[in-house]
C-alpha cells in the first residue's frame, strides 16, 4: 500500500475539479470521516496561505496513511461524482480499523 503525498492529492483536485479544496477529518462513533469542504485555495476569502494550506493537508493525509487507508482514499479520488457546493461538504466515510484504534487512543 503506497502513502498518500500533499502533491498526489493535489493532482487530483486540480485535475478533476479545478479547485484545491480543503479538507476536513474527523471521528464519530466507529467512522473515521474524510470530508472535502466547499471552501478552496484559490478564493480570496480562503484564511489560509499556501503553505498553511499544505501543511494542514499533510496533516490529515498523515492521519489518513497511519491508518492505512491511503488505497481508499486514492479511489475515492478518482471515483467520486459530486464536488462540495456552499454548505454541503463531500463526504468518505471510513471504518475505525485496528491501526487507527491504536492512532486514536
Amino acid at each position: 500500500m503506497k502513502p498518500l503525498e500533499v502533491d498526489e492529492v493535489i493532482f487530483y483536485l486540480e485535475n478533476r475539479w479545478g479547485k484545491r479544496y480543503d479538507f476536513r477529518l474527523f471521528k464519530r462513533q466507529n467512522h473515521v470521516y474524510f470530508q472535502m469542504m466547499w471552501k478552496y485555495l484559490e478564493q480570496e476569502s480562503f484564511p489560509l496561505t499556501e503553505e498553511e494550506y499544505k501543511n494542514s493537508l499533510a496533516d490529515k493525509i498523515e492521519i489518513l496513511n497511519r491508518g492505512g487507508y491511503s488505497d481508499q482514499v486514492r479511489n475515492w479520488f478518482m471515483t467520486v461524482n459530486c464536488r462540495p457546493r456552499l454548505g454541503r461538504a463531500v463526504s468518505l466515510q471510513l471504518m475505525v480499523n485496528e491501526k487507527m484504534k491504536e492512532f486514536l487512543l
